[in-house]
């Protein structure tokens, strides 16, 4: 299967494509490589891709009109991923603008690339956790209204959804979002706070804790995230009677955690004990993420299998590989 990824040398974006190549996939991958944080850390990704058979990196931007034409070439794909985006959810609120350029402006740009795409079987983008706000009642299942975000981040990625729709609707484009929580693990992103907090564990800084440590979230390990991808992609979309062809599905442990257990975690792994100070937190943050999986292990097979207790562990060994610490 040829498969068209966008956000190639990020987070997700990265381990998909290690995933895809390794069962014979070919992958064609763009990302702009912006400084959101450290480009290197794209670059280092990348690089852990670089001479595997049927992949092909192009840097560019899905913003820019013709990026997306110009790096696919004159091939035709069967598979659209898209997992660019401007994520995080604090930085909307010093650059709302950057969110609305690559996850409106951006989306649309891939949804009329896929639109232009003969043969294409579907299109799987990623949307996420934020749509839901502090409104729903948890679990978060798909059904729920989700009409309520508290952070611009998780606005336009709800709003990414509805554009997603509208073009099922008008088009027929089968596609299908994707509602990731909290994924983690190596090669992770800087922002996060499982980073943040290994970070300063081991440099001896202390932790900013807001909400006295008590607000949980929905850790998800990134290999079961990869393996709901792969899943996904590799199966027949099969939409709904007289519906337009667009899904969507929660992606997380459905286990949530408080964050002081993900702080005691890192000190375990780390050996070394964590400075705590309380904070205030930012506007945006929701009080908590859980997912509802259940539509993703009917049609998926869907069963998350790593725990925060193994996967944290994992991340800080990694964490110390790449940092030489």
């Amino acid at each position: 299967m040829r498969i068209f990824l966008t956000g190639g040398a990020g987070f997700i974006g990265s381990h998909a494509a290690k995933a895809l190549l390794g069962r014979d996939h070919a992958v064609t991958a763009i990302d702009d490589l912006n400084a959101y944080y450290d480009p290197a850390l794209k670059r280092a990704r990348l690089k852990e891709l670089e001479g595997t058979k049927n992949f092909r990196f192009v840097q560019g931007d899905i913003v820019e009109p013709g990026a997306l034409a110009q790096a696919a070439g004159h091939e035709q794909y069967d598979l659209i991923l898209h997992l660019a985006a401007q994520a995080g959810v604090r930085y909307a609120l010093t650059d709302p603008a950057a969110y609305t350029r690559a996850n409106l402006v951006g989306h649309h740009n891939v949804l009329e690339f896929a639109r232009g795409m003969k043969g294409l079987s579907q299109l799987v983008y990623a949307s996420s956790s934020s749509v839901y706000g502090n409104d729903t009642q948890a679990p978060y299942s798909e059904t729920a209204r989700a009409d309520h975000p508290v952070s611009y981040y998780g606005a336009t990625k709800r709003a990414g959804e509805l554009l997603s729709h509208s073009y099922a609707e008008l088009y027929g484009l089968q596609q299908t979002a994707l509602r990731f929580f909290t994924v983690y693990g190596p090669w992770g992103r800087p922002d996060m706070a499982y980073w943040l907090f290994t970070d300063a564990i081991l440099h001896d800084r202390p932790i900013p804790v807001f909400g006295g440590g008590k607000l949980k979230r929905d850790f998800t390990y990134i290999d079961d995230i990869v393996a709901a991808l792969v899943r996904i992609a590799e199966t027949p979309f099969a939409g709904e009677a007289r519906q337009a062809p667009h899904r969507i599905y929660n992606l997380g442990n459905s286990h949530p955690e408080e964050v002081l257990t993900l702080i005691r975690l890192i000190e375990e792994a780390t050996g070394k004990r964590a400075r705590i100070e309380d904070a205030k937190g930012p506007p945006g943050d929701v009080r908590e993420t859980y997912a509802d999986i259940a539509k993703a292990a009917q049609d998926f097979g869907f069963v998350p299998r790593i725990p925060l207790a193994e996967g944290i562990p994992r991340f800080v060994e990694w964490y110390r590989k790449y940092h030489r610490i």
